[in-house]
Parts: structure tokens; sequence; C-alpha cells
């Protein structure tokens, strides 16, 4: 195995282009795993540890540009407010040494649909910024996924910066495993409501093949809460919607059974992680359209 080592961005995408085999690391939480367990035998690894501006982010007006090699516990420490969901995924990520050195790019390179940013990643409606010596291509989150493990970056094509848009509303994320401690998900739940559009997100995790949203809980909720008045009136979301809200969000797993859990404890688990993040983050909107007509 031999080992390149850039000094920077443009030597990263050089590296690449001439060895497109060649694995990036950089916190190495997911990929020292597989080498040390004889999973992967990578002809080439790329350690990306000194191009600096992968561990930057930009806190823009609408969006979040989030560098590949950025942390969970910076998005914890420093991105609380503007992208509340993937803090909550971020705070659930292994043990605080992982938590250090772990970041939301390796989570994409991965691509394992356990991995916890993923759910909370497609809820905010991020995108990926991938890069070649060819130039930059914006991949949609809900794009992005292409088999297990297997993601759409072409075989040249670095993760620079993921896009996450500020939360315009209540976002949650929810996930059970077999402990409470440097767990990896039986499976998981992101939910994000965005009030500016009068839409709902959601983000399943290891409970597919890849990580998926539930677009037909989406919809029937997004048509229930415009048709019901809710986003004006405030008022409680109803036991009917929540619970017919829950059964879809299980419909739209494709789980299979495993060590940590079955199909069908994962398609349950879901549904009730589904009705419980709906009503946290529900209750939160509500909350926040009181102290609003108050003010």
């Amino acid at each position: 195995m031999d080992f390149l080592r850039p000094a920077g961005w443009e030597e990263a995408l050089a590296a690449k282009a001439a060895h497109p085999t060649a694995v990036p690391i950089a916190g190495g939480t997911d990929v020292m795993v597989e080498i040390n367990f004889d999973h992967r035998r990578p002809e080439y690894l790329m350690d990306l540890g000194r191009v600096a501006e992968l561990s930057e982010w930009e806190v823009g007006d609408r969006s979040v540009r989030l560098g590949a090699s950025v942390p969970y516990t910076k998005i914890m420490e420093y991105l609380r407010a503007e992208l509340p969901g993937l803090a909550l995924a971020a705070h659930t990520v292994a043990s605080p040494q992982i938590r250090n050195r772990g970041s939301v790019g390796g989570n994409l390179g991965t691509a394992s649909p356990a991995g916890d940013a993923h759910p909370a990643l497609l809820a905010a409606g991020a995108e990926v910024e991938a890069v070649s010596v060819r130039g930059t291509r914006m991949i949609p989150i809900d794009d992005f996924y292409t088999g297990v493990k297997r993601n759409a970056l072409a075989p040249d094509e670095l993760i620079r910066a993921v896009h996450v848009k500020k939360a315009d509303g209540p976002q949650q994320f929810s996930k059970v495993g077999t402990r409470n401690a440097m767990v990896i998900a039986v499976c998981a739940f992101g939910l994000a409501l965005h009030p500016e559009t009068r839409t709902v997100r959601t983000g399943i995790g290891s409970a597919a093949p890849t990580p998926v949203r539930a677009t037909a809980a989406e919809e029937f909720l997004d048509a229930a809460l415009e048709e019901g008045g809710f986003w004006d009136s405030g008022k409680t979301i109803t036991p009917a919607v929540a619970r017919q809200f829950a059964q879809l969000c299980s419909a739209a797993c494709n789980p299979i059974d495993d060590v940590r859990g079955t199909a069908a404890y994962r398609r349950h688990a879901v549904g009730v992680m589904a009705r419980r993040t709906l009503t946290w983050t529900w209750e939160s909107y509500r909350t926040a359209a009181r102290k609003g007509e108050a003010a």
C-alpha cells in the first residue's frame, strides 16, 4: 500500500486524478477500521490532513458550507443553531475521541446506510460539492447514495464540502442502538420542518440498502398540515395524522435481519421514532409561533 500526502487541495486533486483508486483518509474512523480488519486493502491511501481548507466552514445567508473534514465536535459547538438536526446527530456519534476526528465528509465517502449524518442531511436538503481536475459539480443529497456503501462520486472526484440549508424551523434526530455508548445505529430517523415552504423532509438510516427519505409520508403530512390549517393555527397535530405519518415512514423502509436487529424491529422502531420526532418538532414550532405572536 502506497501512502500519498498532498500538501494542498490542488495537489490532492492531481493525486486523485493520477490514482483514481486512492482512498482518501482524514479522520480515519471508518477507513482504518476496514483496513485493520482486512476488509479493505487499497493500493493507495491518500491522507488529506494537510489540506487546511477542508477543516473550515462558512455560514452564509441561506446555508452553511461545511468543509469535508470539519469534525463532529465543531458542528456541535459552533453550528447548533444553524444546523440543529445535524448537531443532534453528531452528538450520538460514538465516543468523544471519534467525534473529534470523524466528519460528515467521511460519512458521505463511506456511504454506509448506518452513518449518523445521513438522516439529518436528507431532512435538511443538503448538497455535496464534488471536485476533480475536470471541475466542480453539486450533487443533491437525494442523488448521492447509489447502493450499499456506494455513492455518486466519480473515481477522480473528492468531496470538498457539504452545503446544508440553514434551519428555518425545528429539526430532530432519533437513533436506536444496542447500547448507549459507541453505538452503531440499528435504525435512525431525522425530521425537519420547513415553514418557509410549508414542507416536511425526512431521513431514514440503517433501514434500507441506502439512507432514504420517506417521500410518501412527507407528501401525506404536507397535505394534512396545509388542509388542516395547522401551519397558521399552530394547533396540535391529531393522533390520526401522527399515526398515519408513522405508518408511511415504516413502509418506506426496506431493512434486513442482522446481528443488530431484525427487519420487523427496524420497521417498528422507525415508525415509533417518526411519531415521536413529529411530536417534538411540531411542539417546538408551536412554542416558537406563540412566542412570535406574544412579541
